[in-house]
């Protein structure tokens, strides 16, 4: 069960029962290079997992950060269940299936966890939904009497997934973006009810401009409601439902593949996925050639000791992002150091892709479904470049579609 949180760069502590705790109490704004991951004490379950649960935030509670908090300041666990029905309800375990079109072309059996199909068409309202239980949780326990808004720095698919999951709650939220996204996509969210705040960029000052006026709003009181490790760890809470599952799929057909491939951005897609999958099976991490901070960082590492102590100058932001794979576009990743903490321990690797992989990839999937954008398949980019150079043997490899083409 999990018992509290613990940041991977300082070492700080927090009680599981402390609300709403979501960054390490070192992090300043001088020194923001931190972040928690839950720490559990290994004990066995006492609630039998019922597979017949199509609910992933039922079916797993027990691992759970919002349950273990809510459960540690006096509710029942049949409160904690009324909880997840009514906030999480929509959600429901998504389907790994073997994808014929991929395996033909990569050479290998391939076999795809479909994203596509979850709330808001990607992984991201997983994340979301995990901080808004911890949110509503301590709000019914009187923990939070007043409902500061919401904030996130999006291009896509977390903003209409954080607005999606935030007008559920009827709770306010101020969406950042850059100026180039799609005025239909953010009429969709003027819809849900979110504020939209256009982040024009700044010549010569590297970084998001969406994401310096996030941290604005965060500086100001809002709430981060965000997919990113760094400004919210309690996003990683529901993502690793993507790892719980696949990991028990995965022993359903009994397939042991040589390695599942993902697709990164801000990174908390891999990281979450790696602390629910395990270490059994090695992660390979994608990027775009057109942005890959990740894995500069990761090669600048090699070699130092606690990378972490040395964020500010291993993680640089990328100068002039570009790729068809718009949604992994994040100029820097912020959730680098837990990536690289799962790919060690599971022997994986980071790899980029080039852009006439990515738009493979896209087509590819597209052909014979199901609807993908080219940033939920970019990770099978990757696997096509992996297969080109022969660094695959003729094991099943697993591929992640994580975002519904719109």
């Amino acid at each position: 069960m999990v018992v509290g949180l613990r940041c991977v760069v300082c070492g700080e502590e927090i009680k599981i029962s402390r609300p709403l705790s979501w960054t390490c109490p070192r992090a300043t704004e001088a020194d923001p290079f931190h972040v928690l991951e839950f720490v559990d004490d290994g004990a066995a379950p006492t609630i039998e997992i019922d597979r017949g649960e199509s609910n992933p935030f039922v079916r797993y509670r027990e691992r759970m950060g919002w349950w273990a908090f809510a459960r540690a300041n006096g509710m029942s666990d049949d409160e904690t269940v009324g909880l997840a029905r009514s906030v999480a309800g929509q959600f429901s375990v998504t389907p790994l299936q073997p994808h014929d079109g991929l395996s033909d072309v990569i050479g290998r059996s391939v076999w795809a966890k479909n994203e596509t199909v979850g709330v808001s068409g990607s992984h991201k309202s997983r994340h979301l939904v995990g901080i808004m239980l911890h949110l509503i949780a301590a709000e019914q326990l009187g923990m939070l009497t007043e409902r500061p808004p919401l904030a996130i720095s999006s291009c896509g698919n977390a903003a209409l997934a954080a607005a999606t999951v935030a007008s559920s709650q009827e709770w306010p939220l101020r969406v950042f973006v850059p100026t180039w996204m799609d005025d239909a996509f953010g009429s969709g969210l003027d819809v849900l009810g979110a504020e939209v705040n256009r982040c024009e960029r700044i010549t010569g000052a590297a970084g998001d401009p969406a994401m310096s006026a996030f941290r604005e709003a965060v500086s100001q009181g809002a709430i981060p409601f965000s997919v990113q490790g760094p400004a919210n760890g309690w996003c990683l809470d529901g993502g690793r439902t993507i790892g719980w599952e696949l990991h028990d799929q995965l022993n359903d057909v009994e397939v042991a593949p040589q390695a599942v491939f993902v697709q990164v951005g801000g990174g908390a897609l891999a990281t979450s996925l790696a602390l629910g999958l395990g270490d059994d099976v090695p992660l390979v991490v994608v990027q775009a050639e057109g942005c890959a901070p990740l894995h500069r960082a990761l090669q600048a590492a090699s070699g130092v000791d606690a990378p972490e102590l040395h964020w500010a100058e291993l993680m640089q932001p990328w100068e002039s992002p570009h790729s068809l794979a718009d949604g992994i576009l994040d100029d820097e990743t912020y959730d680098w150091i837990s990536i690289g903490r799962a790919i060690e321990r599971s022997s994986g690797r980071s790899v980029v892709a080039t852009e006439s992989e990515i738009v493979h990839a896209h087509e590819l999937v597209n052909t014979s479904g199901p609807p993908t954008s080219a940033t939920g398949t970019a990770g099978v980019a990757g696997a096509l470049g992996e297969s080109a150079a022969g660094t695959l043997d003729d094991r099943p490899i697993v591929v992640l579609l994580s975002g519904a083409a719109r």
